[in-house]
């Protein structure tokens, strides 16, 4: 099999653990080729975590779930020097944390103060910690999953725009339809069998972390036209002078995002580009997933919240707007 047949082999392994949400599992694995973190937002009960943990199983990988709280400490996530006795004498020793995982599940990242945000910054953007004076390093494949609550503001201390930045994309997952629920019931009710022994358990086939590295040095081979660069820099730049294009736009738009949101549509359109076979940058590509990239790096004035409007309908406003050069 080729890189790109075992990558949709682990994407069809996913999906056979998480019906209904094939644009979710999309998003996963372009956050995994594209080497960058993911931010999932969505109400209860809508399968983030889930989705999470079928993405880590299906790999060969270590798997961690830090769940959020408000007494959680900085070192709960690090880890933190401990004394030790020996025979020859006694010592300071690191014990690595729960962010020393290949794949990282932070849930409910805003039920946690801020001082707990921040020590996963150093790990999501140097891809290394430092306690103590001194530098640990995460392993080659490290991928930092977050989940919110978007309706639950009680107790919750939300992630300031610096941290948000650091995230490649926001993915939003919403209700399944009722034919996607009905798989669900379905789906549970197997595992809860396979589980009595009623019914055999399914075999996992893991892919290789190997297979996850190579994908990345083809996907780092996709070719992008210049017109195509000036496509994805003109979208950034309509969230920063949207008077140029609309007097509404530029009514909706506070803050427009930073050039790490050009560096992240260009990564993931490669990525959107290899996936679907081609070495090339396609408009489609682009335009697949600008709102996961953008959505949340817009800051949306009073006027646009009062009229109800979100940062993805100004997203599709700036998509309309802005011509292909």
């Amino acid at each position: 099999m080729t890189t790109l047949e075992q990558v949709h082999a682990l994407k069809q392994q996913i999906a056979a653990n998480i019906i209904g949400q094939e644009d979710v599992i999309d998003r996963l694995l372009i956050g995994l080729l594209a080497n960058g973190n993911l931010l999932i937002e969505g109400l209860p009960g809508l399968a983030k975590t889930r989705a999470i943990k079928a993405l880590a199983k299906g790999l060969v990988s270590s798997f961690s779930r830090i769940q959020f709280t408000p007494d959680l400490l900085p070192s709960d996530i690090t880890g933190s020097e401990v004394y030790y006795q020996t025979e020859t004498g006694s010592e300071f020793r690191f014990d690595p944390g729960p962010i020393f995982a290949n794949i990282v599940l932070a849930d409910e990242i805003n039920r946690a103060p801020a001082k707990v945000q921040s020590a996963l910054l150093e790990a999501m953007e140097e891809r290394q910690i430092t306690v103590a004076g001194k530098s640990h390093k995460m392993e080659p494949m490290f991928m930092v999953l977050a989940t919110q609550n978007p309706v639950e503001q009680e107790g919750t201390y939300p992630l300031p725009e610096a941290q948000l930045d650091r995230f490649l994309m926001k993915i939003t997952i919403d209700y399944p339809s009722a034919e996607d629920e009905v798989g669900v019931i379905d789906l549970v009710r197997s595992e809860e069998q396979a589980e009595r022994g009623i019914k055999a358990h399914a075999e996992i086939a893991q892919t290789e972390q190997s297979v996850i590295f190579e994908a990345r040095n083809q996907i780092a081979a996709v070719g992008v036209d210049p017109a195509m660069a000036r496509y994805m820099v003109d979208l950034v730049y309509a969230t920063r002078t949207p008077e140029k294009y609309d007097e509404d736009l530029a009514n909706w738009i506070d803050i427009g995002v930073s050039p790490r949101a050009s560096i992240s549509l260009d990564k993931c359109a490669r990525t959107q580009a290899w996936l679907n076979g081609r070495d090339q940058v396609l408009p489609e590509d682009i335009r697949s997933i600008a709102k996961d990239v953008m959505r949340h790096r817009i800051a949306l004035s009073y006027q646009a919240q009062g009229l109800g409007l979100s940062t993805d309908d100004v997203i599709d406003k700036i998509i309309e707007l802005v011509a292909l050069p």
